[in-house]
């Protein structure tokens, strides 16, 4: 009889064991391959199970760790579970936990950060080890033993063809409405064999809705009914708004001007509030039948789906706050035709993204005078999350947008430097810089016409006049005068704030 409908296939119902058990298949030294992006689709027990047996073997005074590969950020029942039980030795290729952070700040644990495209290829190439077990949520199996994938895609395809082992983790709290909108790809290759993606449109489906999976390479199966958890996203904000406002504005100028269509292009955004803020101005701006080509479906996207702004949204994983992963949960099936899950070498491919010319939205720490932006490290040498795939989308993009506050840390630094103290995105990478005091639109600029630019536009009142200062003198003073900087003070701007906590003179 069968007792759990997500688990269709008999002969692998014969594997059913409990996280514990299915955690004690992993041994110490083990490279992991974890499914999980921004949040969703991670697996939940299992990690739990594996970071209570690694304290049990600390505690028994014998070293214990793992390395963990994922698509990008999970949650806390794996990097934070993990990351306390003091089990991981390396990670990639993206960090968002706090307890990790530290770890990874204080050198004890080693973090590979990378462009989110490159992952998989680099896998395929061999260049990271082989790898043991992967570890995949899924949301059902079908009768033939395929797989459903559950509210995020990532690198699960890559892992589960390469593991030497599977674990999965069958989620019954996982809508199962999801099952048909998966775009599961298996024409990718390694040179010299690679063919074009044919992939023409943000819509096009190319491959099929399920994993398929070599069954003999499952050890165990894990039965779960646990929520994917997500921080809630906060209201927008005064300077939320300010910023969404200057890039409407500039969607509104480039439409007029015929360099964007009416529909605009397919928008690829990072997440946070900003981004929702300008998700939202959308809503009410004169854009119609809108696409979206990005990494994560936030709220904003399912609102804009639901007022009929926004036509369809292709994307790895769902990024949703509590209370519309609840509500996407019961209201599924409505979005079956607009929505599209791919893997993350599809929904961040650099060639992709230049084809379909996307709208590029991303986050930034801090960018300097002349564009260059710094989106992971805090001083130059302390990382907050990761770069994910902003690059993959900034160096291809048609537009290729950031967006910050002018100033963080209730207005004690300025988001704009002189130079910034780490570079992710060199200024060849940066068209257009927002803030909530303006826009810089930066294409066709030589340095120095950037630089004005970008003080004058994007600054904060309170840090316009000391970075004029700085700009003037670096022309007079600075060894060339392509893009002039007087090194030692560009660096000094940053040392200000650790000595008096604030960049004010």
């Amino acid at each position: 009889m069968l007792t759990n409908p997500r688990l269709r296939h008999p002969g692998l119902r014969a594997k059913v064991m409990s996280a514990a058990d299915a955690a004690g298949l992993i041994p110490s030294g083990a490279t992991i391959g974890m499914s999980g992006f921004t949040g969703s689709g991670y697996p939940k027990a299992v990690p739990l199970a594996l970071a209570a047996r690694i304290e049990a073997e600390h505690a028994a005074g014998r070293p214990f760790k793992v390395s963990i590969w994922s698509g990008a950020s999970t949650g806390p029942e794996l990097d934070g579970a993990l990351a306390k039980a003091d089990g991981i030795d390396y990670r990639l290729p993206y960090n968002s936990d706090p307890i990790a952070r530290e770890k990874i700040n204080a050198g004890t644990m080693q973090y590979f950060d990378m462009h989110l495209s490159q992952v998989a290829p680099m896998a395929w190439q061999g260049f990271l080890g082989p790898l043991d077990t992967a570890v995949i949520e899924v949301s059902g199996i079908t009768e033939d033993g395929a797989l459903i994938p559950s509210s995020s895609i990532g690198n699960n395809k890559t892992w589960l063809d390469i593991a030497d082992k599977i674990i999965l983790e069958v989620n019954s709290w996982q809508s199962p409405a999801l099952d048909g909108m998966h775009d599961i790809y298996y024409g990718t290759a390694l040179p010299p064999h690679r063919t074009p993606i044919p992939l023409v449109r943000a819509d096009d489906r190319i491959g099929q809705p399920h994993f398929r999976v070599d069954p003999s390479k499952i050890v165990a199966i894990v039965e779960t009914d646990s929520p994917d958890r997500n921080a809630p996203f906060a209201k927008p904000d005064a300077v939320a708004n300010a910023i969404a406002g200057h890039l409407l504005e500039f969607f509104r100028h480039e439409v007029a001007r015929g360099r964007l269509p009416a529909s605009l292009l397919p928008l690829q955004s990072g997440v946070g509030n900003v981004t929702n803020a300008v998700l939202a101005g959308l809503m009410d701006g004169p854009f119609e039948q809108m696409t979206a080509f990005t990494e994560v479906i936030q709220d904003g996207m399912l609102d804009m789906i639901e007022a009929g702004k926004l036509r369809m949204a292709s994307a790895t994983a769902f990024s949703l706050s509590p209370e519309m992963a609840m509500r996407f949960n019961t209201e599924a099936h409505r979005f079956r035709d607009k929505l599209i899950l791919r893997p993350q070498e599809i929904s961040n491919h650099p060639e992709l993204v230049r084809r379909l010319g996307c709208l590029a939205m991303n986050g930034l720490i801090e960018a300097d005078i002349y564009g260059n932006v710094n989106s992971t490290h805090v001083m130059g040498s302390r990382i907050q999350n990761g770069i994910g795939g902003s690059g993959d989308f900034a160096r291809n993009a048609y537009v290729s947008i950031f967006m910050t506050p002018s100033t963080a840390k209730g207005g004690k630094i300025s988001a704009i430097v002189p130079q910034v103290a780490h570079t992710d995105h060199i200024s060849q990478d940066v068209q257009v810089l927002v803030t909530e005091q303006g826009l810089a639109d930066l294409r066709g600029l030589a340095p120095k016409a950037r630089a004005k630019l970008i003080i004058e536009r994007c600054a904060h009142p309170a840090y316009r006049d000391q970075l004029a200062d700085y700009f003037a003198r670096a022309q007079a003073h600075s060894y060339g005068q392509h893009a002039p900087n007087i090194l030692s003070e560009a660096l000094s701007w940053h040392q200000r704030f650790v000595e008096t906590g604030t960049m004010q003179r």
